[in-house]
């Protein structure tokens, strides 16, 4: 069966909801429910998995809460009905076998029953991939304060003033390769210069996070 879906996260110029045409085929399996991935609009981790069917879809779309079908429960469940953690609906997407629903959402509260954020035991926070993972080595450096061992912690014992310097001196270094043609030293200098910013990003008691909130309230 055909059905439209309204993209709600984004609108047009003209302020008009999105028109998506949705050929789901709800009776693919004997018991008339499509399996439905729920990630976060914002972070893109994935939530939790429910299962639909044609009414839970179409609660889903009239109420933008989403709404499954509870198989322990043996009736619609609209997610946070009782806990007050509803999942707002953004937007959803149909797989290229018309059987598997992904759905974007801004959650309210923890998405797990637990109080976890996802459902696999996870917090729902941002993940910036490798740059994560360096804030975290930032980070354990820092609080280990091995000066000797540790070029983070050696450069953090010598203040702020140190680590805003050093990504001004690498900012400078950064520009100079730019109006050169060595490709390889300006990517090396780039480098230099994010990793020293992370630091300094830290040293002011922020992450990229905070950046990235930054950069989103000048969006237009």
């Amino acid at each position: 069966m055909v059905y439209v879906s309204l993209k709600y996260g984004s609108s047009t110029k003209n302020h008009q909801p999105k028109i998506i045409i949705m050929n789901i085929d709800f009776n693919k399996n004997n018991d008339g429910l499509v399996p439905a991935i729920i990630q976060d609009a914002t972070t893109k981790n994935v939530l939790m998995l429910g299962y639909m069917n044609e009414e839970a879809f179409a609660k889903t779309q009239e109420t933008k809460l989403v709404t499954f079908f509870s198989r322990t429960k043996n009736r619609l469940w609209t997610k946070g009905e009782e806990s007050g953690n509803v999942l707002n609906l953004v937007d959803i997407k149909l797989d290229c076998d018309n059987d598997t629903l992904l759905i974007f959402v801004n959650p309210k509260g923890p998405t797990c029953h637990t109080g976890t954020g996802t459902c696999w035991n996870g917090e729902n926070t941002p993940n910036y991939g490798f740059f994560s993972t360096l804030e975290d080595v930032i980070k354990e450096r820092v609080a280990n304060k091995d000066t000797k061992k540790s070029y983070v912690a050696s450069l953090f014992d010598k203040g702020i003033n140190k680590v805003a310097q050093k990504v001004g001196e690498e900012a400078v270094e950064t520009v100079i390769e730019a109006m050169d043609n060595n490709d390889e030293l300006f990517l090396y200098e780039s480098a230099d210069l994010l990793f020293h910013y992370l630091m300094l990003l830290q040293a002011k008691g922020f992450t990229l996070k905070d950046i990235e909130a930054e950069l989103i309230k000048r969006q237009k």
